[in-house]
């Protein structure tokens, strides 16, 4: 059994760690269950085995004196170890630790500089140019994404011979909930080897628009390249929410989203059954998708259906000139300008020419990569998750347990005994969930050097305070997507509760992970915390075609909700303008 809450030991030789990034789908914090047979269990050797794929190091590096060199959790919430990312930067031609440092962090501050931390082992001729043919291999010379495709299918096959969970012995339960590590391992691999791959690609296309003194065409570049599954169920909603403003769905859409999924499969009008026939095939394809979805103790569309119907009420009072179909045109547009732009720049030089057309497809193949393999491995995580909530079900009838959320406070060498003797953790399990719900408040530092401090001393996020900006003020980030837009702003801390967003409101985040994608489609812009262009509402923004903008420390307390505000992309500030 782990401490609790999860304190992993730090390593001496690679001791930087980010929350950059992380909470746009790690789990955050983490429950025991899952880190222990579901997410962090396999993302960690998953993602040693993905860098050692990329031919920058071999196995032997990792520190032994540590059982988490790459994602540890302090106090339970999950870091990523940032020099080992520096690293891969040092070691990749064309690459930087900067350029590592840009991808993730953004431009956030108090980061330690590499030249802090290096290292005498750091620079390695023999895996750099390991590395330089690994790039040109595997990067630049890819084409098509046939690993990614053969894993979907293998997926897909899983959840079709799903047994019906509800029929299985508690003792088959608790075999399901620990058998997926052959799977999720190598998808975590794949995950992390396309994130990577895509970051080289990104950087590549940015460093060619920079030295041809178009750094403003790098973000156009690789917008509205199509095919990215983040943006999937977004098309799927749109279409639903433009049937619902029938008049027959539209009116038990008005009654509210408590209870709206019961009304709408109770209704006998033909109208709402074939809207609640073409609801039910979208919660099937996408019952894994919600808020932290690789947290399997986290509520999906499928096990709590109203969270997407909250979504789609906010579209179906959204016009048709604001379809993600003819916002991705747009970006197409704007992309296939943009290129047109570099290859007049580079018509003279056929070298720089071949070396930009290859590392563009690059960045888009992996860009798309990255995300289906994201959405593949959300999909297994599920199959975890169903026969824990089955269990933790059973946990409730018997009266051992609180919540079926209870469940998931045990960790994976705790089930043999919970099955013998449930009572027993009755009182252990109550605990912990009341540890695990305080972490909720407890605001993680964003960078750890060396050890992390203890937990009591993390502030409370209810207790944090921030000076409202004022008329004419402006907050500064990173571009994610180029443009300017104006609306009013919405803070929005859940993607559970999109209630208060309103179309043509801006959307003001902590940050967001792929069940925050369809918000964006009523969203004249968005606007996050952390992140950077690499990030997930970077990415998904240059899809639907809103203005970005990422790393804008402090947004959700500085910025007032309701405040008249413009975003402009290009520039990466956000403005407040006086009232309309």
């Amino acid at each position: 059994m782990a401490e609790w809450p999860i304190n992993d030991d730090a390593s001496k030789v690679f001791p930087l760690y980010s929350r950059a990034n992380v909470g746009e789908i790690f789990p955050d914090p983490i429950s025991p269950l899952n880190a222990s047979a579901g997410f962090q269990h396999n993302l960690e050797p998953g993602w040693r085995d993905a860098f050692v794929a990329c031919r920058v190091w071999n196995q032997d590096l990792y520190d032994a004196a540590v059982d988490k060199n790459i994602i540890p959790a302090f106090g339970s919430y999950l870091y990523i170890n940032m020099s080992l990312m520096r690293l891969f930067g040092v070691r990749v031609p064309g690459m930087s630790p900067e350029a590592v440092d840009l991808q993730y962090f953004g431009d956030m501050p108090g980061i330690p500089s590499y030249e802090s931390e290096r290292r005498d082992f750091d620079e390695s001729p023999e895996h750099e140019a390991a590395a330089g043919a690994w790039l040109l291999e595997e990067v630049i010379g890819a084409t098509t994404l046939t690993a990614y495709d053969n894993d979907r299918r293998a997926v897909v096959e899983i959840r079709a011979n799903r047994p019906d969970i509800v029929t299985l012995t508690d003792q088959q339960l608790r075999e399901r909930i620990t058998s997926f590590d052959y799977i999720l391992r190598p998808l975590f691999q794949h995950h992390i080897e396309a994130s990577l791959k895509c970051g080289v690609g990104l950087g590549a296309v940015a460093q060619i628009a920079t030295a041809l003194a178009r750094p403003d065409l790098a973000l156009s570049l690789v917008s509205g390249i199509g095919d990215v599954d983040s943006t999937g169920p977004s098309t799927r909603m749109w279409t639903l929410s433009r049937a619902a403003q029938a008049p027959a769905v539209g009116t038990l859409f008005a009654e509210g989203v408590a209870g709206l999924y019961d009304r709408l499969t109770a209704s006998d009008d033909p109208v709402v059954k074939e809207f609640t026939g073409d609801l039910d095939v979208f919660l099937r394809d996408w019952d894994f998708r919600g808020p932290a979805e690789w947290e399997i103790r986290a509520a999906t569309w499928g096990v709590k259906p109203e969270i997407a119907l909250a979504t789609i009420d906010r579209m179906r009072h959204v016009g048709d000139d604001e379809a993600p179909d003819a916002k991705n045109s747009a970006r197409v547009q704007e992309r296939e300008s943009a290129t047109a732009a570099i290859r007049e720049l580079v018509a003279a030089d056929a070298e720089l020419g071949a070396q930009f057309e290859a590392t563009l497809a690059a960045a888009a193949l992996w860009l798309r990569g990255r995300e289906r393999a994201r959405t593949t491995a959300a999909m297994v995580i599920h199959e975890i998750r169903l026969p824990a909530l089955e269990l933790g079900r059973r946990g409730v009838a018997a009266g051992v347990l609180d919540t079926a959320e209870q469940i998931f406070m045990l960790f994976a060498d705790e089930l043999d005994d919970y099955l013998t003797d449930p009572q027993r953790f009755t009182t252990i399990l109550r605990e912990r969930e009341t540890v695990y719900l305080d972490l909720f408040d407890r605001e993680p530092p964003f960078v750890v050097a060396g050890q992390a401090p203890a937990v009591d001393t993390w502030r409370r996020r209810s207790e944090k305070t921030s000076t409202l900006l004022a008329i004419g003020e402006t907050i500064s980030g990173v571009s994610g997507c180029s443009g300017i837009a104006r609306g009013r702003a919405r803070v929005l801390t859940s993607a559970d509760d999109p209630s208060a967003l309103e179309p043509g409101d801006i959307l003001i985040a902590p940050i967001t992970d792929p069940s925050w994608t369809p918000l964006f489609v009523a969203a004249a812009a968005v606007v996050v915390n952390v992140g950077a262009p690499f990030s997930h509402a970077a990415i998904v923004s240059r899809e639907l075609g809103i203005p970005c903008v990422v790393s804008a420390n402090d947004a959700t307390t500085r910025i007032p909700d309701g405040a008249l505000i413009e975003v402009d992309g290009t520039n990466a500030t956000v403005t407040i303008l006086p009232a309309g």
